[in-house]
């Protein structure tokens, strides 16, 4: 049986993650700035001690082993958590109650995240927000690697690990610019700008939003001319506004604009995108669970 000693600490855990991280002694040497054989040699102290080969060494390179790997892994997750809980001690300290960093696409900026952080501050009122606009994909990322602790998305699903909950239903609506002859008095259905360009978000925005968006095309009976596709909400309208091209949204888009466009919503059509939250399971941020309850 495999048993640590007390010999081990915490720079040698530092040490080894620094290695692992370089895969070359010398730069991580420079990095932790200690002599090369001295971490070399604080190396090979960690691994007689736990009775692990952690790295594998060549003449001019370093590998790590299947244990090294795990390892440093399991170290990286717990460090950030160490870290996590001593910034969160100092927020206490301080009279916070804790910080809560949030994703977002464009359009949950509009009305659901102002919404839910005002019903949060009436009980929660120490609380630091930290708000980045991210794609949906780059909230992904950042969940399971708990850079963010919640994220607003338009997806159906997400990968293991996170988990989901929708949080508003929004109606879908047409973009055209301000001078444009259809309006909410003439319009009857989307065939109608079957010949115009469209500027659309990027499949790469969300794959399943963007077959949702093509559902209402193809129930419409036609395919629609793309002039343009981008990721930005305000670029489309830009474009739409100095008559690139037409588009169709989330309604709740139209909110926070001051643009040569207006939006017709099409009611009518059975299409919905949902926006959803986002978590980690394994996020252990105290404030979170207090949040998911608004």
């Amino acid at each position: 049986m495999i048993t640590t000693s007390n010999q081990i600490e915490l720079r040698h855990l530092k040490y080894f993650l620094a290695l692992a991280k370089d895969l070359h002694f010398r730069k991580a040497a420079e990095r932790l700035y200690i002599s090369q054989p001295g971490l070399s040699r604080q190396i090979k102290q960690m691994e007689d001690d736990l009775g692990i080969t952690l790295f594998v060494r060549h003449n001019r390179k370093v590998e790590l082993t299947q244990a090294g790997a795990y390892l440093r892994d399991e170290l990286t997750k717990t460090f950030k958590r160490l870290d996590e809980a001593v910034a969160h001690a100092k927020l206490l300290h301080d009279g916070i109650d804790g910080n809560l960093k949030l994703g977002y696409i464009g359009s949950a900026m509009q009305k659901v995240i102002p919404e839910l952080l005002l019903r949060f501050r009436t009980k929660h009122p120490n609380i630091i927000f930290t708000l980045n606009e991210m794609r949906n994909e780059e909230q992904i990322q950042a969940l399971l690697n708990q850079e963010i602790d919640v994220g607003f998305v338009r997806m159906d699903r997400v990968p293991r690990g996170l988990s989901m909950r929708p949080v508003f239903v929004d109606t879908f609506s047409l973009v055209l610019p301000l001078n444009h002859p259809i309006s909410e008095h003439n319009f009857t259905n989307l065939g109608q700008l079957k010949d115009e360009p469209f500027i659309l978000f990027d499949s790469s925005f969300s794959e399943s939003y963007y077959v949702n968006v093509m559902q209402v095309f193809d129930d419409s009976g036609f395919t629609p001319l793309v002039s343009h596709y981008t990721a930005n909400a305000s670029s489309i309208f830009r474009l739409v506004e100095n008559g690139f091209g037409v588009s169709v949204v989330p309604t709740s888009l139209k909110l926070g604009y001051s643009m040569g466009i207006k939006f017709i919503e099409l009611q009518s059509i059975p299409q919905r995108t949902t926006l959803s939250a986002v978590w980690s399971s394994e996020n252990m941020n105290p404030i979170l669970g207090s949040f998911l309850e608004k």
